[in-house]
């Protein structure tokens, strides 16, 4: 098929598949006497499906639910690089992992980089970052955060959490870490409210330890029965020994725990919601919620992240701007982990720069004509930091994401190819279908020029 064309029908499909693309401004938008605050919050490790208003009604997050009321979910955002440091790095810089550096856990990010927070800096915004970093030393100041309150040693969730603050000696806050960062972020809210804010305030949970969850949140999900694994777990990974390796570790207990950190998380979601109703600045202040990727949680056997499917890779991605999105409205586009640092701009009425890689989105939900992404490129590039180094189960890949089907490839061939709409659990892998081979041509095209795109020198198989 002729490369223009095979485009074309790509593009057409993206478009028939996104519902509500462009939702028209209110007539009566409320007048601001200064550019809109952005509250952008984001968890580690929360998937989409795991919402009360998703796929899992059991899961209790009313205050997400309201966010999406009152704004617009994205139901198709992808996590292009599903690890922390590498969604972290792409967040902030809107450039891809070969082009600023993070091609894996636990390589610190370059502070030369134009960053979200010095964007918004420069068109004076007062600028903050609350919580995990995970991109190398304990400031955020080199990269345009005029404040930053980075934590460390916090996967245990509780008490040995430390905190750094500029200028004073590291602490270690008591109680529930996601809990603590609120608090600080509340702080910064009631310091900042006259004037324009950027806050990037970022949770450790759902992440593990999963155990570690608040006991009053795991009573929420007394039984397997109350909260369902999904149809794609074997019975066997969802009763795994809890001896076994963290990515095994999907048993009821891990499952249950989970859960209870979502819920505890959505906690903190109100306290900040109704915070800013408190301060009167509703009206004026984006608000975004999403996560860096999701977690397997016992769907394939497989526990973790770094996997192309889509527990792992699709997360949240909910917007709240008054007056200028409508409620309870849903969008069906793409929307990669490049696309958030010019959207965000875009929202806030910003330039993007030009190092961005992504795309403004912005339009689909304020009115603008925007057509949509045609699919994403999902990777999965080194994992010499991932736990359990090289012996971690996960493939090293690449692959792209459409409205409708994963494909995926190894270095050594192709590893997967699903229809997301016929089979939603991706439980009949066609990669190797006869009948869905001129697919695979066109899905490989598509790969081949987002590697080019992203500057990966990956080889792909012929």
């Amino acid at each position: 098929m002729e490369r223009r064309k095979f485009l074309g029908l790509l593009a057409g499909a993206a478009a028939t598949s996104m519902t509500n693309r462009a939702f028209p401004v209110k007539k009566h938008v409320p007048r601001r006497s200064q550019p809109p605050n952005v509250l952008y919050i984001f968890s580690d490790e929360h998937r989409w499906h795991s919402m009360s208003f998703t796929e899992q009604p059991q899961v209790q997050t009313p205050n997400m639910h309201r966010l999406a009321e009152e704004g617009v979910q994205f139901t198709q955002c992808i996590s292009n690089y599903p690890v922390c440091s590498p969604h972290r790095a792409m967040l902030l810089t809107g450039r891809w992992p070969y082009q600023q550096g993070v091609i894996d856990n636990d390589i610190p990010l370059d502070s030369r980089e134009m960053t979200l927070g010095k964007v918004f800096k420069k068109a004076g915004y007062r600028t903050g970052y609350i919580g995990k970093w995970h991109l190398g030393g304990v400031r955020a100041e080199p990269f345009g955060f005029d404040e930053s309150l980075i934590w460390t040693n916090i996967n245990s969730h509780w008490d040995k959490g430390t905190c750094h603050p500029l200028g004073k000696e590291p602490f270690q806050p008591k109680g529930y870490g996601a809990i603590r960062m609120t608090d600080q972020a509340l702080e910064f809210l009631e310091r900042n409210k006259a004037n324009p804010f950027f806050l990037m305030l970022s949770w450790l949970p759902p992440h593990a330890d999963f155990l570690a969850a608040p006991e009053e949140k795991k009573r929420l999900y007394p039984t397997k029965e109350s909260l369902p694994f999904r149809p794609n777990v074997p019975h066997d990974a969802s009763d795994i020994n809890e001896s076994k390796p963290i990515w095994d570790q999907n048993s009821w207990p891990f499952y249950q725990g989970y859960h209870a950190h979502v819920s505890a998380i959505d906690d903190e979601l109100g306290r900040l919601l109704d915070h800013l109703d408190l301060l009167g600045i509703t009206d004026n202040t984006i608000v975004v919620y999403s996560s860096d990727h999701g977690s397997m949680l016992g769907s394939h056997g497989l526990g973790g992240k770094r996997q192309p499917f889509e527990e792992s890779i699709r997360v949240p991605f909910i917007v709240r701007f008054p007056g200028k999105i409508h409620g309870k409205s849903h969008v069906d586009a793409l929307l990669g982990t490049i696309d958030i640092f010019p959207t965000l701009c875009g929202l806030a009425g910003l330039k993007a720069p030009r190092s961005c890689q992504g795309r403004d989105l912005s339009g689909i939900v304020t009115g603008g004509q925007i057509r949509a992404t045609p699919s994403q490129i999902i990777m999965h590039i080194d994992k010499t930091h991932a736990s359990g180094g090289q012996q971690h189960p996960a493939p090293l890949f690449r692959g792209v994401r459409t409205a409708r089907y994963t494909y995926a490839v190894c270095a050594d061939g192709p590893l997967c190819l699903f229809d997301n709409i016929e089979d939603p659990y991706q439980q009949n892998n066609l990669v190797h279908d006869a009948k869905h081979e001129e697919l695979r041509t066109q899905l490989h095209e598509q790969l081949r020029l987002w590697l080019k795109r992203s500057s990966d020198p990956f080889q792909l198989p012929t």
